[in-house]
């Protein structure tokens, strides 16, 4: 038996709550794990308060992260005691995820656990962190260097935003960081972010061009905020977009993408392939400062993360939100 988070979804409605799983109950799978930290993200606010259609199967275990060691295995790369991380692949959706203190899963999802990181580091960093760092590599890849310009990152103090600050700072970047928050405006500043944005200035709707400002952009948000990104790029500059806490529209013009050659890249952090996944984390042991990491990052343990995901859609927490689930 274990401890997990359950969300169910019958005649009495839609709950989540704390409840004793029986291993039995673990999904098929070649890997079985025993959890030492998960993570609360933006998704598992909405799965667990149900506030977006994010679980797909039921009962479901929350929780798109985690990272602890292998108990069992009959994958030919994993053997007992071999520390792990997993990052999206549907697990918390439509597979049981990380909120517990077992999980069982297919092995071709594992990353091995970076020696450079502790588990409790690893999901610090988590799936927001290494979709930070996806949205760099992408920027690298089309060539936005930190002699072509500042780069935004709306957002900015989320667990994607904030990482991403702190990563392109290392980097040598200029980073505007773009926060409905002013009262974090130093929190930001302490990451490494040069310029700090009101929110209020990107999301109403805004020309279909504007002045030219960054060279490339990390956008978590969408809607008017990505569309006024895009707007105010430059020619030749590169947009990557990987969150949707704003909404799902994209009310834009193709304008900044005919008339400056604008390139919009869409960031899929949970079908990644796994090459890139393992290139993402080698880049983040080698480019995240870990003090920096330390200072965005909050605990809570298994018993806290109902009421913690609920804080978290209420924009009560910055940063990172790791979760020991033996806590």
């Amino acid at each position: 038996m274990f401890n997990a988070v359950l969300i169910e979804k019958d005649d009495q409605g839609y709950r989540a709550g704390m409840t004793m799983a029986d291993e039995a109950a673990l999904p098929d799978g070649n890997v079985t794990v025993q959890i030492a930290y998960s993570t609360i993200n933006y998704k598992e606010g909405l799965a667990i308060t149900g506030k977006s259609p994010v679980v797909r199967s039921f009962p479901m275990v929350p929780g798109i992260d985690f990272a602890g060691t292998v108990k069992d295995s009959t994958h030919p790369d994993y053997k007992p005691g071999d520390a792990v991380v997993l990052n999206g692949w549907g697990v918390g959706e439509t597979h049981w995820g990380g909120l517990a203190q077992i999980a069982r899963v297919n092995g071709d999802w594992l990353v091995p656990l970076p020696r450079e990181f502790t588990p409790r580091q690893a999901m610090a960093i988590g799936t927001a962190g290494y979709t930070a760092m996806l949205c760099i590599l992408a920027l690298e890849r089309h060539g936005v260097t930190p002699d072509k310009g500042d780069i935004v990152v709306s957002g900015a103090t989320g667990g994607v935003g904030s990482i991403a600050v702190a990563l392109l700072s290392k980097l040598g970047y200029g980073v505007a960081a773009v926060t409905g928050r002013a009262a974090e405006s130093e929190y930001l500043k302490s990451l490494g972010a040069t310029e700090i944005l009101d929110r209020a200035e990107f999301s109403e709707p805004g020309r279909p061009l504007a002045k030219e400002r960054w060279a490339g952009a990390v956008d978590t948000v969408g809607s008017h905020v990505l569309a006024n990104i895009c707007a105010a790029t430059k020619h030749r500059g590169v947009v990557t977009a990987c969150g949707l806490a704003g909404g799902m529209d994209f009310p834009a013009t193709v304008a900044p993408f005919i008339l400056r050659g604008v390139t919009l890249v869409g960031i899929d952090s949970v079908m990644c392939p796994r090459e890139e996944r393992i290139e993402a984390w080698q880049r983040l042991a080698r480019d995240l400062d870990p003090q920096k990491l330390e200072t965005m990052t909050s605990e809570v343990g298994l018993s806290e993360a109902i009421d913690t995901a609920r804080d978290l859609l209420d924009g009560k927490f910055r940063g990172r939100v790791v979760v020991d689930v033996n806590a």
